[in-house]
């Protein structure tokens, strides 16, 4: 069920940045199956009630995979599937990035990378502060992973025990300038966490059955005094064999005839 769910994800993904004429596909496809299992498999939520108190949270720090998320959010019935068809449209609450005080279940307006790990933490730290029994999921890019307020947070997080915060780093090598380890070297990040007092887990970040036991287990263990991270190894464009190897993919827009390549491809593939 969780591999269809993220088969759908890449597909409306496909849909919807046509109507937008431009996309940030790979982005999404690397991700896919992190989206699927937190919220199929793992988060604890309320079907149609995107405000409820002790909903878990989930924060994107790679705000630019918004349009993966948004038939989730569609599907968990936080607002009316029929506003995916105006995506981007003048008047749409659905842009490009996510603004959580338009789409109902976005709960933090990301697209500037560095920033959502630094807002998880306040979450976490809030709910502890007000006795609420959420957990705070933040999905990072592995490029974000340069920017210095990450660790600002990661350092925050680990000194006052955040428990409830799990990191997700989408480790699939690439940012928009190119591979990450060329525009700046983030390895080894297993260590780099570990430094910063996290616990460290490491995952095949396309394996919806490993990510959702992994963090299933994370949320469900009340023994662990500190924040964990999971870094996910991924790959940018997963699913479509000519995005796989073409990092230009970041942001692009496929013709029509190579969108139906994609398409079939990703309806016949068993990733």
């Amino acid at each position: 069920m969780l591999r269809e769910k993220a088969r759908h994800i890449r597909l409306e993904t496909i849909r919807l940045i046509e109507i937008a004429k431009v996309g940030h596909y790979s982005s999404v496809f690397s991700c896919a199956e992190i989206f699927a299992a937190l919220y199929y498999g793992v988060m604890r939520l309320r079907r149609g009630d995107p405000r409820w108190p002790d909903r878990d949270r989930f924060l994107m720090g790679k705000g630019h995979a918004a349009v993966g998320l948004f038939p989730v959010l569609a599907d968990q019935g936080f607002f009316d599937p029929a506003l995916l068809d105006g995506y981007t449209r003048l008047g749409s609450p659905l842009g490009d990035h996510p603004d959580m005080s338009k789409v109902p279940g976005v709960d933090f307006s990301s697209g500037s990378i560095g920033h959502a790990l630094s807002n998880g933490v306040g979450m976490a730290l809030g709910g502890r502060m007000n006795r609420r029994d959420f957990s705070v999921f933040v999905m990072l890019g592995d490029g974000e992973m340069q920017e210095g307020q990450v660790w600002e947070a990661a350092l925050f997080a680990a000194h006052h025990r955040l428990s409830r915060l799990i990191a997700i780093v989408d480790r699939n090598g690439y940012q928009l300038d190119g591979k990450v380890d060329d525009v700046m070297g983030v390895e080894s990040l297993r260590e780099k966490w570990q430094a910063f007092g996290w616990e460290v887990h490491e995952v095949d970040g396309h394996d919806p059955a490993a990510l959702t036991a992994l963090l299933r287990g994370l949320r469900a263990d009340e023994a662990r005094d500190r924040p964990a991270c999971v870094i996910a190894r991924t790959v940018k464009g997963k699913g479509v064999s000519f995005m796989e190897t073409e990092p230009g993919w970041h942001l692009g827009y496929l013709a029509p005839q190579d969108a139906q390549a994609a398409i079939d491809e990703i309806m016949s593939r068993e990733i």
